[in-house]
C-alpha cells in the first residue's frame, strides 16, 4: 500500500511539473508571440508607408504608387498649399510645373477610374485637415456626368486609413501585404540608395501613342448604340446631383479657395464614338447643365479645352479614345495659368455652340481613311 501511495504521489508531481511545464511553454509562446506583434507593430508606426501617423523622414526612401492607400496619408501629414487632384487624366501633370507657373507648393492625389464622389470625399478630408490649402487643381471628367452621383468604379478601399479611429489601425499595423509591399519595399530603397519617388513621378505613366494603339481600344465598327440618346428632366436632373452634390456643395464650404476646375480635352476619336451612338447633344446639354452649375461658383475658374483642336485632332497625343500624354498636361496647365480657354457666363453659350458646330461636321471618316485603316 505505501509503495503504491507513493507511486501516486510521484505521478502527481510529475503531472504538477508537467502541467507546470505547459503553462510556463504557452506563456512563453504567447509572450514572444505579443512581443512579435508589438515588434511588427512599431515597424509599420516607424516606417509608416502610407504615411498615417507622420511625415516622411528624411533618412527613408519611400515608394509612393498605391493612390487609394497613399493619397490620404499625404493630405494628413505633407506640407503643401495646392492640390492637383482628379482621375487618370490628370495622373501626369507635374506639381513642380504647377509651383513654377502659380507660385504654390503643390502635391498630387490623383485616383484611377474615381467617380465624382471618391474624388469630393477624398478632397474634402484634404481640405478640413490643412487650413493652408488655398489652390486646387480639379480634373472633373467630362464622361462623369451623367453617371449616378455616388457611381463608383472600385467597391474595396482601405477606410481604416481615412478615418480617425485608432482602434481599426490593426488592419494596418498586422497587414502583411502593407508589411511587404510597403515596409519591406521602402527599406529595400533605403538601404539600395534609392531616392524616393517624386511628386512628380508619383502616379505618372507613360505609354505609346498615336492612332494605331488608339484603335487597339477603340472599335468604331462596334460602337454600343444606347436604348435612350435624349436629354429629359431625368438626365439633368441626374447630372444636378452628381455635380451639386459632389463639387457644388463642396466649393461652397470654402470661399477662400480657389478651385480650377477643368474638363480635359479626349481625342477626336472619343466624339466620333459620340457620333456613331448619337449622344453628341445629349452630352452637350448636360456640359451645358454641369457648366452653370459651376459658374454659380464665385471662387471656381473654369476650363474648356474643346476648342483646342491642335490637341484634340493630333492622335500622335493620345493612347486611347481619351487618354492623352504627360506632354499635354504641361500644355493645359499652361494655358490655365495664361486663363486660356476660361469659361464666363460671357462665353459659354458661344463655347457650347461653337463645340455643337465643330463636332457635329467634322470628317471623321478622314481619320481612319489617312491611317489605312477604312
Amino acid at each position: 500500500m505505501e509503495n503504491q501511495k507513493h507511486s501516486e504521489n510521484l505521478n502527481n508531481s510529475r503531472n504538477d511539473q508537467s502541467e507546470a511545464a505547459a503553462r510556463k511553454w504557452f506563456c512563453r509562446c504567447l509572450s514572444i508571440l505579443a512581443s512579435l506583434l508589438i515588434l511588427t507593430g512599431l515597424v509599420v508606426v516607424v516606417v509608416d508607408p502610407y504615411f498615417h501617423y507622420h511625415k516622411p523622414f528624411s533618412f527613408l526612401s519611400y515608394r509612393l504608387y498605391e493612390e487609394r492607400y497613399t493619397n490620404d496619408g499625404i493630405s494628413r501629414h505633407f506640407d503643401f498649399d495646392a492640390m492637383i487632384t482628379g482621375t487618370s487624366m490628370a495622373q501626369n501633370f507635374k506639381p513642380s510645373e504647377m509651383d513654377e507657373l502659380f507660385g504654390t507648393n503643390a502635391v498630387k492625389e490623383t485616383f484611377s477610374g474615381a467617380g465624382y464622389q471618391e474624388l469630393s470625399e477624398n478632397l474634402g478630408r484634404a481640405l478640413k485637415r490643412n487650413p493652408e490649402l488655398k489652390t486646387v487643381l480639379w480634373v472633373v471628367d467630362y464622361n462623369g456626368f451623367l453617371r449616378d452621383y455616388d457611381w463608383k468604379q472600385y467597391e474595396d478601399y482601405p477606410t481604416y486609413l481615412y478615418d480617425d479611429n485608432p482602434w481599426n489601425d490593426t488592419a494596418y499595423l498586422f497587414n502583411k501585404s502593407i508589411l511587404y509591399h510597403g515596409v519591406f519595399s521602402n527599406v529595400r530603397m533605403t538601404l539600395s540608395h534609392t531616392p524616393s519617388t517624386t511628386m512628380d513621378e508619383y502616379s505618372s505613366w507613360e505609354r505609346d501613342c498615336g492612332l494605331d494603339y488608339i484603335l487597339q481600344s477603340y472599335d468604331r465598327e462596334n460602337v454600343t448604340i444606347p436604348a435612350d440618346t435624349g436629354f429629359g428632366p431625368e438626365e439633368k436632373a441626374k447630372v444636378e446631383q452628381t455635380i451639386n452634390t459632389n463639387v457644388v456643395d463642396l466649393v461652397s464650404q470654402y470661399p477662400d479657395v480657389t478651385f480650377y476646375i477643368m474638363y480635359p480635352p479626349y481625342s477626336i476619336c472619343y466624339f466620333d464614338a459620340l457620333m456613331l451612338k448619337g449622344t453628341l447633344d445629349r452630352q452637350l446639354q448636360a456640359e451645358q447643365t454641369a457648366t452653370e452649375l459651376l459658374l454659380d461658383c464665385p471662387n471656381v475658374r473654369l476650363y474648356n479645352f474643346f476648342d483646342q483642336y491642335d490637341i484634340i485632332c493630333n492622335t500622335d497625343y493620345y493612347c486611347d479614345d481619351g487618354h492623352y500624354n504627360g506632354e499635354v498636361n504641361s500644355m493645359l496647365l499652361q494655358m490655365i495659368a495664361e486663363d486660356k480657354c476660361l469659361v464666363t457666363r460671357e462665353n459659354y453659350l458661344e463655347k457650347l455652340a461653337a463645340e455643337r458646330e465643330f463636332f457635329s461636321s467634322y470628317d471623321y471618316d478622314a481619320i481612319y481613311e489617312q491611317a489605312g485603316t477604312d
